[in-house]
């Protein structure tokens, strides 16, 4: 189900995998639609517009993100700080919360090609204005339970209606891989 692959240093996954190929469509559950994205899929906007346009209530990244052993402690934190800002702007552009999971701990490389990847946990539930509702440990497994108040993304959306206020004739050319 997973539609975007990396293949990036520690993360070769193109070598094993193919994109899913079911699309972007949430899931009705008995606790409310939800927006499920995997992993890579965090990083796309569209991925997560997608889904807040077919009434996603809550958008959910199960996640295995970390630092290459080799990165800097500055680099490990720009990284993580990046990863922290795009949940936090996709909750924020589309007004409805965001569930993102990550592992914890190392994992070492078994091929020898890097040294291994320290997962940076930091979990993280953010409500639809971009407020951090919770953020767990980067380095202790953690099981919580957090109150979302799904009715409060209504009101954020009448009060930042990004959705209604789009300029839908003007994003022919996001189809297309680089504009001339």
């Amino acid at each position: 189900r997973k539609m975007h692959i990396p293949d990036d240093p520690a993360y070769y996954e193109k070598f094993y995998f193919t994109p899913g190929d079911l699309g972007f469509h949430p899931i009705q559950t008995s606790v409310g639609k939800l927006g499920v994205l995997v992993c890579w899929d965090q990083w796309y906007p569209e991925a997560a517009r997608l889904m807040a346009l077919q009434g996603a209530e809550l958008l959910i990244y199960p996640t295995a993100i970390g630092y290459a052993a080799n990165d800097t402690e500055d680099e490990q934190q720009r990284q993580r700080e990046a990863w922290t800002t795009v949940q936090r702007g996709h909750a924020v552009a589309n007004g409805l919360p965001v569930v993102s999971v990550n592992r914890v701990g190392f994992e070492p490389d078994p091929s020898g090609q890097t040294e291994g990847i320290q997962f940076w946990g930091s979990s993280m539930v953010v409500g639809p204005q971009g407020e951090m509702l919770y953020r767990s440990s980067a380095d202790e497994e953690e099981s919580v339970i957090a109150e979302i108040d799904l009715a409060h993304s209504e009101d954020v959306r009448r009060w930042w209606p990004f959705l209604r206020d789009r300029r839908i004739d003007e994003y022919g050319e996001i189809t297309k891989r680089f504009i001339d």
